[in-house]
C-alpha cells in the first residue's frame, strides 16, 4: 500500500523539543516535495513546513520559522519535524503530506489541493 505514517508526537513542557518522523511506504520519497501540516482544536489545518525532494532547499510559515527544522533521509525513506523551543499554541495534531507536482522555485506550497497523499495525524501536546 501506498501511505504515510506520522509518530513521534506527545506530551513536552514549554520549552521542550520533539522530533516527529514521517515513515513513505509503497513509494520512493526521494521523488517528492513533502510538507508537513498542523491543525489545532478548532482551527483549519495549517501549513507548517515544505522541503524538496532532494532536501536542499526547505521552507516554513511564519509561525514556525527560527524554531522548526524539517530534514529528510531519503535512503530510509522517512521525513522529520524537529520541533524546538516549543509553545502552547504550537499543540495541535501534526501529519505529513506528499506534495503532487515536481517542484520549481515560486510554485505554492501552502495550499491543501497541492498534495496527493496524506499521512494520519501525530498528537503534540505542550503543557506545564
Amino acid at each position: 500500500d501506498v501511505q504515510l505514517q506520522a509518530s513521534g508526537g506527545g506530551l513536552v513542557q514549554p520549552g521542550g523539543s520533539l522530533r516527529l518522523s514521517c515513515e513513505a511506504s509503497g513509494f520512493s520519497l526521494s521523488n517528492y516535495g513533502m510538507s508537513w501540516f498542523r491543525e489545532a482544536p478548532g482551527k483549519g489545518r495549517e501549513w507548517v513546513s515544505f522541503i524538496n525532494k532532494y532536501g536542499g532547499y526547505s521552507l516554513y510559515s511564519d509561525s514556525v520559522n527560527s524554531h522548526f527544522t524539517i530534514s529528510r533521509d531519503n535512503a530510509k525513506n522517512v521525513l522529520y519535524l524537529h520541533l524546538n523551543s516549543l509553545k502552547p499554541e504550537d499543540t495541535a495534531v501534526y501529519s505529513c503530506a506528499r506534495y503532487r507536482h515536481s517542484y520549481s522555485a515560486g510554485q505554492v506550497v501552502a495550499p491543501l489541493d497541492q498534495y496527493d497523499l496524506w499521512g494520519q495525524g501525530t498528537q503534540v501536546t505542550v503543557s506545564s
